[in-house]
């Protein structure tokens, strides 16, 4: 493939998207970034982060069970935003973990 022709592709796809979320699919994003914190609530819980970074862990886990409920109530706007904050405090316990394994030399 040509550069021209990934070039049109790309913009494609992105024409697409665009007209997805033009249409009040918020469902559907909801469900990628509720599925995204969910898994690295997952890897952290793993980590151990309930015990290494439980501020981050109990944040991260709390914001994903409100936006849960907020779609259920199909309010998937605020289902997305705190989605969004249940993955960012996700990577910080699995940052924060991660730290605390390396430093106590595992």
């Amino acid at each position: 493939m040509n550069e021209r022709a990934i070039a049109r592709g790309l913009l494609a796809a992105a024409a697409a998207l665009s007209l997805v979320g033009g249409t009040g699919c918020g469902g559907f994003f909801y469900a990628l970034d509720a599925s995204s914190a969910a898994t690295k609530l997952e890897t952290a819980k793993k980590m151990g982060a309930e015990q290494l970074a439980p501020y981050e862990y109990h944040y991260a886990n709390e914001h994903l069970t409100k936006a849960m409920e907020e779609a259920a109530a199909a309010d998937y706007g605020d289902a997305i935003d705190l989605a969004n904050l249940a993955d960012k405090y996700a990577d910080k316990a699995i940052q924060l973990s991660k730290s605390a394994h390396e430093g106590a030399g595992r």
